[in-house]
């Protein structure tokens, strides 16, 4: 746990990914580790004492430890790091946490809102998985309160970034798209795959492209690929579309 004075309990300061754990073990660790080292750079956290491979070995130990064959990984890098505000210390200090639990229970019924929280692209956090995630949450909990259990998240420009907690995809005329990363939405492990394995265009567009939508969907490593059946109250085509199909299977979570 971080310290009364540090940085992570103060402010923050830290950064995290959620990872899938498919058969007992972690889904595009690489991809993550990549993703952790550069928001790690960003932020001026101090990872260098943790090799990738030793990561790895300590989130492999838990997942064993858990005994979970199908679910979730939460890995956090805190910044143990005194602040100057509050401390005369100034040694650098970086913690890791790994947590796991059962995959999140999606319902079949899956409704989606516009969130009326703006992202801000100008802002440093923009694209970072950061501790900092309390935004995020405000804006699940909004819509969650309204009775949806999820939202659409625009930008200052009043173009789509991503869901609360996902990323963003969406068909029109056979043709699969999903927002630029200069929307400002989270560079997303499951959305680069993706991008690797469908065709897929990368926009920068209004929310009117979502309501002229065929069928939406929302990724992240939390919940697979996720399809919604309702937008705003109007009902979603179900087509079964190859994204789909792409991720290796999980177990259903038990009821």
């Amino acid at each position: 746990m971080p310290g009364t004075a540090s940085q992570a309990r103060l402010y923050g300061k830290g950064i995290f990914t959620t990872i899938a754990i498919v058969d007992a073990a972690p889904l595009f660790w690489e991809k993550h580790w990549r993703r952790l080292t550069a928001n790690a750079s960003t932020l001026e956290i101090d990872i260098s004492e943790y090799s990738e491979s030793e990561a790895c070995e300590t989130l492999t130990r838990e997942i064993e430890s858990s005994g979970l064959k199908d679910g979730r990984a939460r890995v956090t890098f805190y910044d143990e790091s005194p602040s100057e505000i509050w401390s005369d210390r100034n040694e650098r200090k970086t913690s890791l946490s790994i947590i796991t639990a059962k995959s999140r229970e999606i319902p079949k019924d899956f409704k989606l809102t516009i969130s009326p929280h703006r992202v801000n692209t100008t802002a440093p956090l923009a694209g970072i998985k950061s501790c900092n995630y309390l935004e995020h949450l405000m804006s699940l909990d909004e819509a969650k309160r309204r009775g949806f259990h999820e939202a659409i998240r625009l930008n200052e420009r009043g173009e789509v970034v991503s869901a609360c907690m996902a990323n963003l995809f969406w068909t029109k005329d056979g043709k699969l798209f999903t927002p630029s990363l200069r929307t400002g939405c989270l560079a997303g492990t499951t959305r680069e795959y993706v991008l690797e394995n469908l065709e897929c265009e990368e926009v920068e567009v209004g929310i009117d492209e979502i309501n002229g939508a065929d069928s939406i969907f929302l990724t992240s490593a939390g919940s697979g690929v996720v399809q919604t059946a309702e937008f705003e109250g109007k009902r979603s085509i179900s087509e079964r579309h190859p994204i789909l199909e792409l991720l290796p299977k999980r177990a259903e979570p038990p009821a």
